[in-house]
């Protein structure tokens, strides 16, 4: 699989912890001299494995947004952890392309006993800017943190909320490639949850690729081009974010019938009980996407599109076999909202590159920035997202997500 395709490419993963197993009690020097006087040997200790992680395989297109989801103690962190450097595997390799910016948790990162405006300066130049950069965009990371004189406080004295407003700021103004995170954005208040949103939309517009742990499901199917299931540190599903959460919601549901019945916690177990439908997506890839592009009747990409104008959308794919296959595009708002999906089923492909070409005699869409997912797939295969592009459509007159065509007529009242 072909890492320059890709932002991250994670190839069967492994990361094991130790863990101390000791005997723990209450002692002083006079107790263990004595002790050792009389030849009684000292408390035992041992270690013992935990696997985190075990054999995870995960490809993440470039300018895709996934989220990952999973309950608390599956692996979500590590994974994340483990792509942005601060761990290395036990075993497996993982491939990153491009500069990451990470929000992984509060404070991360920081020097409790200096200054926010300091900490800006350390961070960035951590996060690989040079020292003249960070300056340039001090004011402006600054504004959007929002901290006030706080700025040039020490950041022992902020609350959680502040930290998360300076983390968010200096991680998403450092022109990354990549942004990780991991829960951070529950922490704050409406107004810069609402503005770490919008910010958020602005990279996924932009074609920055993004990798979000969450806990908000709904995100996840409004927001996500790719979901990933990870449970007891192994990769459960991969797929199409509203099919992996439902299957996720279904595997809890039952789940939690379980212990009803039983009396026990299945949901404490290390794996949850798949239903039988529920299982590990293989990853070889026989059928995929590699590129789309919206282009105009003249076969151009214009800085922006008409409303009323036409468009095609053209999804480029390697076929490593002779199949059928499934071409499926969503158009979606530049926050992740599905507008318009449509599926074509080809009878026979061939081996090789193809091209497939969705054709739209108008755009018929509102002004603003709008982006296409795409996929190829075999159909028994659940759809992934290979392949996103935005594009602009221009100013006119009305406003709204979309144009139907219509047309205005003055008529002399009835008598």
């Amino acid at each position: 699989m072909s890492g320059t395709k890709h932002a991250v490419v994670v190839t069967n993963v492994a990361k094991h912890f130790k863990k101390s197993a000791k005997r723990r009690e209450y002692t002083t020097f006079k107790s263990e001299l004595v002790r050792f006087i009389k030849g009684e040997r000292a408390a035992i200790e041992t270690s013992l494995h935990i696997e985190a992680l075990k054999g995870v395989d995960l490809a993440v297109p470039k300018g895709s947004t996934v989220g990952i989801i999973g309950r608390n103690g599956s692996g979500k962190s590590t994974l994340l952890k483990l792509i942005t450097g601060i761990y290395t595997p036990t075993s497996g390799t993982v491939q990153v392309n491009g500069r990451i910016s990470a929000l992984l948790e509060l404070g991360a990162g920081f020097h409790p006993d200096f200054t926010g405006r300091e900490n800006i300066l350390i961070n960035g130049i951590i996060l690989g800017m040079s020292r003249a950069d960070v300056k340039a965009r001090m004011t402006e990371i600054i504004e959007f943190a929002e901290l006030g004189d706080f700025i040039d406080e020490p950041v022992r004295t902020y609350s959680s909320g502040m930290f998360m407003r300076l983390a968010f700021a200096v991680a998403t103004h450092v022109d990354p490639e990549i942004l990780i995170v991991d829960e951070i954005l529950s922490v704050g208040d409406e107004h810069f949850s609402k503005k770490s949103q919008a910010k958020m939309s602005e990279f996924k517009a932009s074609g920055k690729t993004i990798l979000l742990v969450t806990h908000s499901l709904d995100t996840v199917e409004q927001w996500c081009d790719l979901a990933v299931w990870i449970d007891g540190g192994r990769t459960r599903l991969i797929g199409s974010p509203k099919h992996v959460v439902a299957e996720y919601r279904r595997a809890v549901n039952a789940a939690e019938a379980q212990s009803e019945k039983t009396g026990h916690s299945a949901l404490s177990a290390p794996g949850l009980a798949l239903p039988e439908t529920v299982r590990p997506q293989s990853t070889q890839e026989t059928l995929r996407a590699t590129t789309v592009s919206v282009v105009d009747a003249r076969g151009q990409r214009p800085e922006a599109f008409g409303a009323d104008a036409p468009l095609d959308v053209v999804v480029d794919f390697e076929a490593t076999a002779a199949q059928s296959g499934e071409c499926s595009v969503d158009v979606q708002t530049a926050d992740g909202r599905l507008l318009f999906s449509t599926t074509f089923v080809a009878g026979a492909l061939p081996v090789g590159r193809g091209r497939v070409r969705l054709s739209f005699p108008r755009a018929g869409l509102g002004e603003g920035s709008w982006t296409i997912a795409a996929s190829m797939h075999a159909p028994s295969v659940t759809p992934q997202t290979a392949a996103t592009t935005s594009f602009l459509v221009d100013a006119h007159p009305g406003v709204g997500l979309v144009r139907p065509l219509h047309t205005w007529s003055l008529e002399a009242p009835a008598r």
